[in-house]
């Protein structure tokens, strides 16, 4: 697995936004970017940078996806029939450390990537270790007995922060999920704008 060296508040600054929604994020009291050279006035963007943007943004989102991985999911999203950007939200939205975060079992999709590699997880009573593994609908999704007190865990399940969305039927009692659904883009929760028709622009240029 590549190493990810970006650290997630460095993300949201670079990108002026919040991207997850957290209350703690410095982009909610430093809307600049990191770094000495980060409170100089940004130009204003051509139509590559738009686009590049909008793709370093929803990869950062999906806990910095590396790009090698993140084009090969823009190429099946690019062979499935139907519209493009819909498919990739959908194939990113199918992704085991999403589903992970979608039912609050963590707080950040950083934390259900390392929470998945260190076999916390189980997929339809199987234990699943790679964060990338890509769901079904129906298939059920269970934080190990062992792992079910954690603080981590315990920390999440409690938070209002975030709801979770229809197409993830979490019972928090249990520690079970179920994927309901393939979601939509329009129903994915979003804390930001997301623009994934400019990354298909991006990657058809």
């Amino acid at each position: 697995m590549s190493k990810r060296h970006s650290v997630k508040y460095k993300i949201d600054r670079r990108m002026g936004e919040n991207i997850w929604g957290r209350p703690k994020s410095p982009a909610n009291k430093r809307e600049y970017g990191p770094g000495q050279h980060g409170q100089r006035r940004r130009g204003k963007l051509s139509d590559f940078g738009v686009q590049l943007r909008a793709k370093q943004k929803l990869k950062g989102y999906y806990g910095n996806i590396s790009e090698k991985q993140f084009r090969k999911v823009y190429a099946e999203a690019s062979r499935l029939k139907g519209d493009t950007s819909e498919n990739l939200i959908g194939l990113l939205e199918r992704r085991l450390d999403a589903v992970v975060y979608r039912a609050k079992f963590v707080p950040t999709v950083f934390a259900a990537r390392q929470f998945i590699n260190h076999g916390h997880v189980k997929v339809n009573g199987k234990r699943v270790n790679i964060p990338s593994y890509q769901l079904r609908p129906g298939d059920v999704i269970e934080v190990r007995e062992r792992s079910k007190q954690l603080a981590l865990v315990l920390e999440a399940v409690q938070s209002a922060e975030r709801d979770v969305p229809d197409y993830v039927d979490a019972d928090h009692n249990k520690m079970t999920a179920t994927y309901a659904r393939v979601p939509a883009f329009s129903d994915v929760p979003y804390p930001v704008q997301m623009e994934p028709n400019l990354v298909v622009e991006f990657y058809s240029r």
